[in-house]
């Protein structure tokens, strides 16, 4: 069990020198080239702009810096200094022998806890790091809201999961973990049709895309690419931030469009088509069914791990939980796989480019040229203040897209 204990503490330690390396990278990277641009960033934005996105990013990755040292020595804290067994205890003992409940509201009480000491980290850079930059549009009233109905959700969702997952020992015995991961991935797929119109609307408003030219041309879009959604709505993102975003949910005939005002206000309407174009072309080349399989495939390994974890006579043992109990397995796995996997990110980003590189092709072909995506993409950099010159270590681990410059090369074939 000491062995255990020292490679987690020697993981945690790797993972924290990693990202802070990583991120010390990006930012001599971007001071580097902070006085004179490439030449091809240069023709993305002009001096003024450039040099604002310059310090927006580095501001940006100091205070993430931070956020991840602090993280880190709270994770030490929970890990290593015994708090999670004693709540464990506290709360087992408001149940009676055998209950499950107790069990998942542990998972809960903990979630909910480990939360609260990021909270200010989350408010400065809401109220302080977005402002200076003009991004933020949210007030403290809002932000204090959304934390609410947060929790409100995770116990009105997550306790009646969790709890039926935990049950799922005494109903199914050891193949518990297959029969749970059934459960989990079904209400994940669940969500996908239910968050648009249940979620989404406690925390935005969504209306329909008001008549007119705009309109005319997506749906005009939609017939000539094969892409049918039952609605497209504009989502008022512009009450929490200024950063901009294009999305659908759903599948299958409950698929919809969602626009933010922001994109709308900052876009034309050719170049919302191309944004749209390449959201339909995630859809046509089988981007979606790919993802959620290789989710379905990553959960299930999941589960096995957790099962596996559960029975060993050692696991629950070394971090102070009762052997054999699996509210604690569960929680553990949570607080210490990012540890591993945050090593495999590069590959799973890999794959990701490859499919917005191919969505960005859909949208060339389906508009006819690369006038209107490329239009799209250097206004959104603009407008977000795109950091145009990462490192290439720091955007392996940490860019799901590719950069700017790399789309464009890839649109343009030059």
């Amino acid at each position: 069990m000491y062995l255990v204990l020292v490679v987690t503490a020697a993981l945690i330690v790797i993972r924290l020198a990693g990202e802070l390396i990583l991120s010390g990278l990006n930012r001599a990277e971007v001071r580097r080239h902070a006085g004179a641009p490439p030449a091809a960033a240069a023709a993305i934005m002009d001096e003024a702009t450039y040099a604002k996105s310059v310090a927006y990013t580095l501001e940006k990755s100091r205070f993430g810096a931070v956020t991840e040292v602090f993280d880190t020595l709270v994770l030490v804290l929970v890990i290593f200094g015994g708090v999670l067994p004693v709540l464990y205890g506290h709360v087992a003992a408001w149940g009676a022998p055998g209950a499950v409940w107790d069990d998942a509201l542990f998972i809960l009480l903990a979630g909910v806890l480990l939360s609260i000491p990021s909270l200010p980290f989350d408010w400065w850079g809401q109220f302080r790091l977005e402002a200076k930059f003009g991004f933020n549009k949210s007030t403290p009233g809002l932000w204090v809201s959304d934390k609410i109905k947060g929790l409100a959700l995770a116990l009105v969702i997550g306790f009646p999961l969790l709890w039926a997952l935990l049950s799922l020992v005494r109903w199914v015995g050891n193949a518990w973990w297959l029969w749970g991961f059934g459960l989990v991935f079904a209400f994940q797929l669940l969500m996908l049709v239910l968050y648009p119109k249940l979620i989404l609307p406690l925390f935005n408003k969504l209306t329909p895309l008001p008549e007119g030219d705009l309109r005319t041309r997506l749906l005009a879009l939609g017939d000539r690419t094969g892409f049918r959604a039952t609605a497209i709505q504009v989502m008022d993102g512009s009450k929490r931030s200024g950063h901009s975003n294009a999305f659908f949910t759903g599948f299958g005939r409950f698929r919809r469009i969602v626009l933010y005002d922001t994109l709308i206000a900052q876009l034309t309407p050719e170049e919302l088509e191309a944004v749209l174009a390449h959201e339909i072309g995630h859809y046509r080349r089988g981007h979606i069914p790919k993802m959620i399989a290789m989710a379905a495939a990553t959960m299930l390994g999941a589960f096995a791990v957790i099962a596996w974890l559960a029975r060993s006579s050692w696991f629950n043992l070394t971090f102070g939980f009762p052997a054999g109990e699996l509210a604690p397995a569960f929680l553990m796995f949570g607080l210490l796989s990012g540890l591993v996997t945050f090593w495999f990110s590069p590959l799973g980003n890999l794959l990701s480019r490859k499919h917005e590189y191919e969505a960005d092709a859909f949208a060339r072909d389906a508009m006819g040229g690369t006038e209107p995506m490329i239009g799209a993409l250097r206004k959104l950099a603009q407008k977000n203040l795109t950091n145009l010159t990462p490192h290439p270590w720091f955007s392996a681990f940490f860019y799901s897209h590719p950069t700017l410059v790399e789309r464009e090369r890839a649109l343009t074939g030059s």
